[in-house]
């Protein structure tokens, strides 16, 4: 059974990959594979052994970078891309078809007790640096962009950006792992272009008016004058 799940995680990352390069270059060099393929192994000593876990979870750290609590679920066919700096807490629970890139954290807030780090569903895809802190639910087909903080629950078919993270996206159809992380829904960029716009226009009404009563509001650069306008009659 073992060895099946790793030729499973090993196969996801094929299939999800373009830099993969065969089934030995990724069972051999891809950190994902050894650090899950060592967390199943502690996983099932945690219940017993908690020290021991505990103690070969570290060295796997050491490798890999990667850092997962012995006492963490996580689900079939999970690629943790690049892996450096990935925190998996106690209490996190990940879904099947996962994808985490390196940064991310799994992790509690501090002020929960019992269940304190997310449960993550199915086929939801991570992005770089992203920290989803807390004891909610990251619903199924979800995709959180890089760098994203989120802390409360995310509905499933979400996307989810920014700090503190937002849905900006809703669909039915079921989100595919891409590797796109540039062309996410960047709200308060889109709130910036709209002030830009009615900036814009606010501006052209003035200087239609400013025509209509024979003064001029602008100096040759466009900038508002700051001295008041005179008496076109004066």
């Amino acid at each position: 059974m073992p060895f099946e799940r790793l030729r499973e995680d090993v196969r996801a990352i094929l299939d999800r990959d373009p830099a993969a390069r065969g089934f030995w270059q990724v069972a051999l060099c891809y950190p994902s594979v050894r650090a899950l393929f060592w967390h199943r192994a502690a996983h099932r000593l945690h219940p017993k052994h908690p020290f021991l876990a505990r103690w070969l979870s570290q060295r796997v750290r050491h490798k890999t970078g990667i850092e997962i609590h012995p006492a963490a679920k996580i689900g079939r066919r999970c690629f943790i891309d690049h892996g450096m700096g990935v925190v998996i807490g106690e209490t996190a629970q990940i879904g099947d078809d996962v994808t985490l890139y390196q940064g991310v954290t799994l992790g509690g807030t501090g002020k929960d007790v019992g269940k304190r780090h997310p449960t993550i569903g199915n086929n939801v895809t991570i992005g770089a640096g992203a920290k989803v802190l807390g004891p909610f639910t990251v619903g199924d087909n979800s995709k959180i962009g890089a760098g994203a903080i989120v802390l409360r629950e995310t509905p499933p078919d979400c996307t989810v950006v920014g700090n503190p993270g937002r849905v900006v996206r809703k669909a039915h159809a079921r989100v595919e792992v891409d590797l796109d992380h540039v062309n996410l829904p960047d709200p308060v960029q889109e709130r910036m272009t709209l002030l830009l716009k009615r900036i814009d226009m606010l501006e052209e009404r003035m200087r239609q008016r400013a025509k209509e009563i024979g003064c001029e509001l602008f100096d040759a650069d466009g900038f508002p004058k700051l001295d008041e306008p005179e008496d076109s009659e004066g």
